[in-house]
């Protein structure tokens, strides 16, 4: 048996192809805007502190000694901004600890000068602390540091996790869109092959190439309806014009020709073109059937009451009486009459020349499956696949069969029609074994 290849609908296919693109789309956009607001996020945060510290160089540098204590209260109170001396004995660790921190470095002391000092911590107390003069006192200014933080990783979480989302319902609408008239068409080709022409696409959409393909499909569909119609015409008028001479034959057979062996010679020829017009019908009959549950050892006692001459065929059926299928029992019952009429005509023993055979049934999950087997020669395995071919013949020597090479034909296009399936195979000790696959009835 082949692996099986795991397959993608075509929505599925456009979906992941439009997601992936337009989450690396995404992610690329996610890594530009961080490189592009580096710099101008540091630059602000730099420029903030300076004129922090500039401000509060400049209240200080001229605030008398009691107003300097209600300045530096007040800053605190509303800005919480800390001011204190900057004391030889300080311990402090440097701020600048990343590229975004040295950046904001960087840029303090060039507008505050090169003696600036930042540090994260001061004695134990964490924060943004600048280290500047006033004449030649030095003092800290402490800051909260949230106010020179970078975008933290949660706001960049909940951004991209917005741009995904919409990513997703995004190429969904996009993929339903692009595939929506392929669907349709899908289904108006099944219905078409199912035999309903009726089914009418859009000739109006907006894209061109999909209203070309809409407008091809809808005259290819009148077309093939045009071609049902006159097929139909044309099977009846022959069925009926060629009988019409062969009745008139018979009867002048019967009453001109005196010769009893020719004259059924003459029914014989007449009942075998007869027969082969029945299969001509059968195979080309239209494909509308109704599936309903269907009792099947009743419809195969009908077809073995059609085959009642036990010097040419024997049937033995094992069936239980409950068993059902969803068929059409006019096409089942036809499929069963070919099988065995087949069997007969090239499954006969060689030694007694009659054909023995045996209807059997099993049951795979949903399924029931009939076997229909002959003990005869069977077929070559090479001819197994091309037994369902219209009129080909397994051997050489079947040429000269009394039928039109119709019969597994027949079997195998209404079982089609009915859902089912059918298998054809040798059997281990001899003889053709015909395999029914039918759905189980409810």
């Amino acid at each position: 048996m082949p692996r099986k290849r795991f397959a993608l609908s075509l929505f599925w296919r456009t979906f992941i192809l439009l997601a992936v693109l337009l989450t690396a789309g995404i992610f690329a956009w996610v890594q530009t805007f961080r490189a592009l607001e580096f710099e101008p996020r540091a630059v602000q945060a730099a420029q903030q502190i300076a004129s922090l510290v500039n401000l509060s160089r400049a209240a200080l540098r001229y605030a008398d000694s009691i107003n300097r204590v209600t300045l530096v209260k007040t800053l605190f109170d509303q800005e919480s901004i800390t001011l204190k001396p900057h004391e030889p004995g300080d311990k402090y660790d440097p701020f600048e600890v990343s590229r975004f921190t040295r950046a904001i470095g960087e840029e303090l002391r060039s507008r505050l000068g090169p003696s600036t000092v930042v540090a994260s911590n001061v004695n134990g107390t964490p924060g943004l602390w600048v280290g500047f003069q006033i004449e030649k006192d030095n003092y800290w200014l402490q800051a909260d540091s949230s106010r020179v933080e970078p975008m933290t990783g949660k706001t960049w979480f909940i951004w991209v996790g917005i741009a995904f989302v919409a990513t997703i319902l995004g190429s969904a609408a996009i993929a339903r869109l692009i595939n929506q008239p392929l669907k349709e068409l899908s289904f108006a080709a099944s219905r078409i092959r199912e035999g309903e022409y009726d089914s009418v696409l859009d000739e109006t959409m907006i894209t061109r190439e999909i209203r070309e393909v809409n407008q091809g499909f809808n005259r290819m569909a009148r077309e093939l309806a045009k071609v049902e119609e006159d097929r139909a015409v044309m099977l009846a008028g022959i069925s009926h014009d060629l009988r019409t001479p062969l009745a008139r034959v018979r009867l002048e057979a019967e009453m001109s020709v005196e010769d009893e062996e020719a004259k059924r010679n003459i029914a014989a020829d007449i009942d075998q073109l007869d027969a082969i017009i029945d299969k001509f019908m059968d195979y080309a009959r239209p494909g509308d059937v109704q599936l309903v549950p269907v009792h099947v050892s009743t419809v195969v006692d009908k077809a073995i009451s059609q085959f009642r001459d036990t010097k040419r065929i024997r049937i033995s059926a094992k069936l239980p009486i409950d068993t059902k299928v969803m068929a059409d029992e006019t096409e089942l019952g036809r499929v069963l009459t070919n099988l065995f009429e087949n069997a007969r005509r090239y499954g006969r023993n060689t030694y007694t020349g009659v054909t023995n055979v045996d209807v059997s049934y099993t049951r795979s999950g949903s399924w029931v499956i009939l076997s229909v087997r002959d003990h005869g020669p069977g077929v070559a395995p090479e001819k197994l696949h091309q037994l369902t071919t219209p009129f080909f013949r397994g051997d050489a020597a079947r040429t000269a069969a009394t039928g039109a090479g119709l019969g597994l034909a027949i079997v195998d296009k209404a079982l089609q029609r009915m859902g089912g399936a059918l298998e054809l195979a040798n059997a281990p000790d001899g003889g053709l074994i015909a395999h029914i696959k039918l759905k189980r009835a409810p």
